[in-house]
């Protein structure tokens, strides 16, 4: 049987600095790894789609982020991610760890689809002994 290839979830801010275009180094870490490797939660879609909401009158943004969506997998928000959640939250609360919402439902949905998070927000740093992590605007990638 041939070994399942890593999957890269990438989290909101990192998909936003592959969609700019900036830092550099964020686009050359994805050209690194399969395409088929690389996904996003639908929390993250709903986070970017919203970005463009909120920015009507940045009008090459919404083909920008048309263009990104139909080039990486959006991986459904299931109730494997949501069992995941519920554990992941519980647990860190009673550690005292706070993260986000949002923050919290893509964790939790990386976790529940055993993928890398791909991320250089700190605050999922907070959490890094329940994730496995990866910094793409770093250029050795942790």
């Amino acid at each position: 049987m041939a070994d399942r290839m890593q999957l890269y979830m990438l989290d909101t801010n990192t998909a936003s600095y592959i969609i700019k275009g900036k830092p550099v180094v964020a686009r050359e870490h994805l050209l690194k790894v399969p395409m088929e490797t690389v996904c996003i939660s639908s929390i993250t879609q709903a986070e970017l789609l919203r970005g463009v909401a909120r920015k009507p009158e940045a009008k090459r943004l919404p083909i920008a982020v048309k263009e990104f969506l139909i080039r990486v997998e959006i991986m459904p928000w299931d109730s494997d991610a949501a069992e995941t959640y519920a554990r992941l939250r519980t647990s860190c609360e009673s550690e005292g760890v706070p993260l986000g919402t949002m923050d919290m439902l893509i964790a939790a949905h990386s976790v529940a689809v055993g993928a890398v998070l791909v991320t250089n927000d700190q605050s999922f740093y907070k959490v890094k002994h329940h994730l496995s992590l990866e910094d793409w605007t770093k250029p050795d990638g942790h």
